[in-house]
């Protein structure tokens, strides 16, 4: 067995970015036509923005521009992410990031001008297009921090030269690393990031899990020094912007656009680095009891606790999971999912050069995207949940708000999709008392929802809080400073629990969300918010829901404090937090005890 290449694939298991474009040749069209309204765009209003009036029309204009970049920035994105090997999708990405470097150095005189306009000027304009408020509110919000509009064109010019370091991580990730093959006891299996993250990091075959466990990274291990270097990159690029803009600190200018404090953020890595740890570590014991292990290691952290009462699923039979346990959400909602499957919005193939993990992408005047690749287990059908909890939030933030309104801070952004894996696991805990079923679910939720979100996330973040300290410092870092980093934020939180074997300190080389500001610590908070509000769901049912789906229909108009409130949830407090590691240990305590139950009742 090999990995597939692209063009091995079932073309049924693909998306259709079709509805993007229909050829290469309307690609190139809408390239040479955003192109050309740019440059009347530039024409029209550059050095004639004086007032409201002529504010409002500039916007509008603007408007029209930003929803022809979507697309086309969609299309080049999305075909490389299937198959990072590609030349031709290599090319058509560079082309567009070129083009989009220039389009937004062109424009960049709007929101400098827009800057320079008085406050009453800007309050005007935001009194007469209520469309624009929100827009005109952040960009009063930056304006200590707009810089001269020859430095901000500049900036602009040199976007897809800060960007590079990321896709230079892909590359070397995706494409130079082969993985090969690796064998125990006279059996072959093949390797790749997708096969380790989506079955192999689970065997339930001690040999065979650990065996793939070295392999992948002792190759990881090859490039760590290349991935260091790429990553310093693009911290010394942060560090610089954050310094040029006037920001305290890299913390301040990263939470920004988030629109939460310092307090929000460090909280949610302190509590959980603290309070859920000891929930963890009975979870990490249970697992080494259930599978008789001599010890438990870094390697066995992601087995199921009950391998053989997992089920294959197939994509089809994951469709009739997402109608029932999504169904609460109303008929829109199920149609939304159901369009998914019938219109191809989803890539399901396995194949070489294919991103890792899972993702939703959602342009606005289209539909949304959604990357996975599945392998039929339980985890693929809450990966999935989760991915069409971001694609039904901008469906319905899309078909209610401008494209400057439909999308929220990215605190808030994960708590639509962890909502949705919540309202699967309600479902198919309200379906069932037999034990075994129960207890199956229960560590689904363990193991999926609150594992990846709550523990590897968040690892992530306490990881990442620790390289930005140093860089804020004036300092850099190479691969043994990130390997020590990561291995004493493994050792802190699971303690003397677990074995943090060789290897695990590279696992900060396995994500691509450190190119992405202060990402990783926001799927805990989306969680938190979502787990409370899933618990109110169950209490108060159909009112409940009505005001998630308000929510989500508000997009990006509110903050992440507001759009909690509407939803019923205080974070300004530490409460929801506290609430949610608890239920976290409630759900372990569960396993323990049908776990037990099912030990009696086996004898």
């Amino acid at each position: 067995m090999t990995v597939k290449l692209r063009s091995e694939v079932n073309v049924e298991e693909t998306w259709n970015l079709k509805d993007l474009f229909e050829t290469e040749e309307a690609f190139n069209q809408a390239i040479k036509n955003l192109t050309e309204a740019v440059d009347q765009f530039v024409e029209k209003h550059k050095g004639k923005i004086t007032d409201a009036v002529s504010a409002i029309h500039a916007l509008k204009d603007y408007e029209k521009i930003y929803e022809m970049v979507i697309p086309a920035g969609t299309y080049a994105s999305l075909s490389l992410s299937t198959d990072q090997t590609n030349d031709e999708a290599q090319m058509r990405a560079s082309k567009f990031d070129s083009t989009a470097a220039k389009v937004f150095s062109k424009v960049s005189f709007l929101n400098s001008e827009l800057s320079e306009l008085p406050a009453e000027t800007i309050e005007e304009a935001m009194n007469e297009s209520a469309e624009f408020k929100n827009y005109l509110e952040k960009l009063l919000l930056f304006k200590p921090h707009q810089l001269h509009p020859e430095v901000e064109k500049t900036l602009a010019a040199f976007q897809s030269s800060f960007d590079a370091p990321y896709g230079l991580y892909n590359t070397t990730k995706l494409v130079d690393m082969n993985f090969g093959e690796f064998e125990v006891n006279g059996k072959m299996y093949p390797l790749s990031y997708n096969i380790f993250e989506g079955s192999l990091e689970a065997d339930p075959d001690a040999e065979v899990r650990r065996a793939a466990y070295k392999a992948f990274y002792d190759k990881l291990k090859d490039y760590q020094h290349t991935t260091a270097k790429t990553y310093d990159a693009h911290l010394q690029t942060e560090k610089t912007t954050s310094d040029l803009r006037g920001f305290d600190n890299i913390f301040e200018s990263l939470l920004f656009d988030q629109q939460v404090d310092r307090e929000l953020y460090n909280r949610q890595i302190d509590l959980i680095m603290s309070e859920l740890a000891p929930h963890m570590r009975k979870y990490a014991k249970l697992l080494q009891k259930v599978h008789g292990l001599d010890k438990m290691t870094f390697a066995d952290l992601k087995i199921p606790l009950d391998p053989t009462f997992e089920p294959k699923i197939t994509v089809e039979e994951s469709r009739k999971y997402m109608q029932d346990g999504l169904q609460i959400m109303g008929e829109d909602y199920i149609n939304m999912v159901n369009r998914s499957f019938d219109e191809r919005w989803i890539d399901f193939a396995q194949n070489k050069g294919k991103s890792t993990g899972a993702f939703c992408s959602s342009p606005y005047g289209v539909h949304p995207y959604i990357l996975i690749s599945w392998s039929g287990s339980m985890d693929d059908v809450f990966v999935l949940a989760h991915e069409l909890g971001h694609a039904g939030h901008f469906y319905n933030a899309h078909k209610n708000q401008n494209v400057f309104n439909s999308r929220p801070s990215l605190y808030f952004i994960e708590a639509p999709s962890t909502m949705n894996e919540m309202l699967m696991a309600n479902h198919l805990l309200k379906n069932s008392d037999d034990p075994r079923f129960k207890r199956w679910v229960i560590s689904a939720i363990i193991a999926r929802t609150y594992y990846h979100n709550f523990v590897t996330h968040l690892l992530e973040a306490a990881y990442q809080r620790k390289v930005y300290e140093r860089i804020d410092a004036g300092e850099s870092v190479n691969a043994g400073i990130l390997n020590t980093y990561k291995r004493s934020v493994l050792e802190e939180f699971w303690g003397e629990d677990v074995e943090i074997q060789e290897g695990a300190e590279l696992t900060w080389m396995r994500q691509p969300h450190y190119y992405m500001g202060l990402y990783p610590y926001t799927y805990s908070a989306g969680l938190t918010i979502s787990t409370q509000v899933s618990q109110r769901i169950l209490k108060e049912g159909q009112p409940a829901v009505n005001a998630w789906l308000e929510v989500l229909q508000a997009g990006g108009t509110k903050t992440p404090v507001e759009l909690s409130k509407m939803a019923g949830v205080d974070i300004t407090t530490e409460q929801p937090l506290r609430d949610t590691i608890a239920f976290i240990g409630s759900l372990i305590e569960q396993l323990e005890t049908l776990t037990n139950e099912i030990e009696v009742g086996s004898n």
